[in-house]
């Protein structure tokens, strides 16, 4: 909830992250570290799939 207003907000983030072995499909939960930065916008490392969606 905001603080002020009391109204609930839903946040996302999206990052660029580095994903060497192709293994990430859309709607994965995964777990990412902060690593140097791999090119422009990349500065991140995935560690693992925590889990995929069913289906």
């Amino acid at each position: 909830r905001h603080p002020l207003y009391g109204k609930y907000i839903r946040r996302s983030t999206k990052l660029h992250i580095h994903d060497e072995n192709n293994e990430c499909r859309q709607g994965d939960t995964v777990t990412i570290r902060q690593c140097r930065p791999i090119s422009k916008t990349k500065s991140w490392q995935l560690l693992e799939v925590v889990e995929r969606p069913a289906g």
